[in-house]
């Protein structure tokens, strides 16, 4: 047999082990030894000098010492941590309050919770056995259909994987020689587009049939207002904002209520009249980072290399012309910028014409439950993507913060914590042990002329860049059905990889392809694992063959996400060539 067919049969073989249930890692390395023995042998050298014990050694230094793997210990560190000492329940009671009116408004809830803790954890299992545990059973009772019921649960808990941080573009920043920071920006708009477009169909599928979702009785919409709050309208004012505004200036009569059995003292009262300014805060903030970054920081950075680069030139130098940021945005930004500062505006004002006493405990239990997460993933991820710190110094402070808010809320003890690093400690080291047998494995496939072969076979179909997209696609598509995403992006996203430039691909969006299309790796059976993360607490009526078909639809968005990005490729590549440029 000559050596590109054992390589052809060694990637066979990778498949067929792994659909068997023998471990990754070391099947990797198992086959990898054992070909690479084949290949490297001389029978005029003792088989003890076998060159493939020296690549094993090569690439395993290699793999220990990839400086984009450090930041995975420490962002799984903070998942584990998040899962342990987390407040789901409290979160998803207020949002499901905040969302009471629309249709579905139980399945909508899950879905934002399922996508705001993805994101906070990154643990696609964590996230789908929480949410299995706590929003599962509460729609089921409330009539919905089982189909609605699981699919919204095991699709919104993949959505951690994809958007930042995420463990996955890590892993395949590290595969393909790709900067994190550039990946996690890509990724960003995606992410939320396909949330977007799974809650686009949840509310679309209950107003066109109402029988799936029926609307929830009165007792489980009806917002409980303390009685202290009832008693400031009375002194006050019907608004709350004008109620707390009031008791600022004059607080006697405020200070006559009871807040959790204790008076009600200057500061109680003006802690509620900061809750009070959320919405006025958050719109602030939001316009002010924008047009801070956008307007501000982008015009100091180009004057201050312009000037580097006249003093570079010398004084006798002809002036360049100007750049696209020292000239400032283009017209159409200040515009967009006008709208949204409009629209916010007049979101922000309705919130305070119509803040009566259950608005205002709807916002004081979104502040509490969603505000302390909300702030720590912002913080995470903007200083990555505003280029102030690394994507390991990021994991750094969101480890801390998780640690810093399991805490504050009292839920960590030291059992839970030894559970949160014993379990960071197994993942790291199934990962680096993913990256030596992946590392082996395509060193070996290459020199026994494996990678050579497919690439010949590829570039001879003479495909357009489109056709091996969606070649390229497709086939990684149906590798999610018997494959996890760890297996396609340490074995088979490789093999695609040195052919991106033939074909002019930018390996940035299809790569962000990649971790769209591996959603349907978590829906599709017969190892669709959130379905069986899913199973393991749902009641017992409940079939996995309906977990399955509650699953199916989210798989055509999918598709149909990929190919909205494919024909608009901006919503990918917009944010990280505008950040760090093309």
């Amino acid at each position: 047999m000559s050596d590109p067919a054992l390589g052809l049969l060694m990637l066979a073989l990778i498949v067929v082990v792994i659909m068997m249930g023998f471990a990754t890692a070391f099947t990797l390395m198992g086959l990898g030894m054992f070909f690479g023995f084949i290949a490297f042998y001389d029978p005029s050298h003792h088989w003890t000098q076998n060159k493939v014990f020296e690549l094993m050694v090569q690439r395993t230094y290699g793999a220990m010492t990839n400086d984009v793997l450090i930041s995975i210990p420490l962002f799984v560190l903070m998942g584990y941590v998040m899962e342990r000492g987390a407040l789901v329940d409290k979160m998803f009671y207020s949002i499901q309050l905040a969302f009471r009116r629309l249709p579905a408004s139980l399945a909508v809830a899950t879905l934002i919770v399922c996508t705001f803790w993805g994101i906070a954890s990154g643990l696609v299992g964590a996230v789908v056995v929480l949410m299995g545990v706590i929003a599962f059973n509460p729609m089921l009772r409330a009539g919905y259909d089982v189909k609605l019921a699981s699919g919204v649960i095991t699709a919104g808990g993949t959505l951690g994987i994809l958007i930042p941080p995420s463990v996955m573009i890590i892993v395949y920043a590290a595969v393909a020689g790709q900067s994190v920071v550039k990946l996690y920006a890509a990724a960003m708009l995606p992410g939320f587009f396909l949330a977007f477009l799974y809650l686009v169909y949840i509310v679309g599928w209950a107003m066109i049939n109402p029988k799936i979702a029926p609307p929830l009785p009165e007792e489980q919409t009806r917002v409980n207002v303390p009685d202290w709050i009832k008693s400031l309208q009375a002194f006050y004012s019907p608004n709350l904002f004008v109620a707390l505004s009031k008791a600022l200036v004059s607080p006697a009569q405020a200070k006559k209520l009871e807040i959790d059995g204790k008076p009600m003292g200057y500061g109680a009262i003006a802690q509620n009249f900061v809750i009070s300014l959320v919405p006025f805060l958050f719109t602030a903030i939001t316009l002010g980072t924008i047009w801070w970054y956008v307007v501000i920081h982008q015009q100091a950075a180009a004057g201050s290399g312009a000037v580097e680069g006249l003093q570079q030139l010398g004084s006798a130098a002809a002036t360049p012309e100007p750049t696209d940021a020292e000239k400032g945005p283009p017209t159409q930004f200040y515009i967009g910028f006008a709208i949204t500062a409009l629209l916010m505006a007049a979101w922000s004002l309705r919130s305070y014409l119509r803040m009566d006493g259950e608005r205002f405990e709807v916002l004081r239990l979104l502040t509490s439950s969603v505000m302390p997460l909300g702030i720590l993933t912002v913080v995470v991820l903007g200083v990555i993507l505003f280029g102030i710190t690394t994507a390991t110094e990021s994991a750094g402070v969101g480890a801390a913060g998780a640690f810093i808010l399991a805490f504050h809320a009292r839920t960590l003890n030291w059992k839970r914590t030894k559970e949160a690093v014993f379990l960071t400690a197994k993942t790291t080291a199934m990962v680096c042990w993913l990256f030596v047998g992946s590392a082996l494995f395509s060193a070996v496939f290459a020199i026994l002329g494996g990678q050579a072969l497919l690439e010949s076979w590829v570039l001879s179909l003479n495909m357009s860049p489109i056709q091996f997209m969606i070649l390229s696609q497709a086939i990684i598509f149906i590798l999610g059905w018997p494959l996890e995403w760890t297996e396609i992006i340490i074995i088979f996203v490789p093999i695609f990889l040195p052919m991106l430039k033939h074909f002019g691909i930018d390996p940035i969006l299809w790569g962000t392809l990649v971790f769209v299309n591996l959603q349907a790796a978590f829906l599709s059976p017969p190892v669709a694992m959130s379905a069986f993360y899913l199973k393991g607490v749902a009641p017992k009526h409940v079939t996995l063959n309906q977990i399955f078909s509650g699953m199916m639809p989210y798989m055509l968005i999918v598709i149909l996400c990929m190919v909205i990005m494919y024909l608009w490729p901006g919503m990918t590549l917009w944010l990280p060539n505008y950040l760090y440029g093309g």
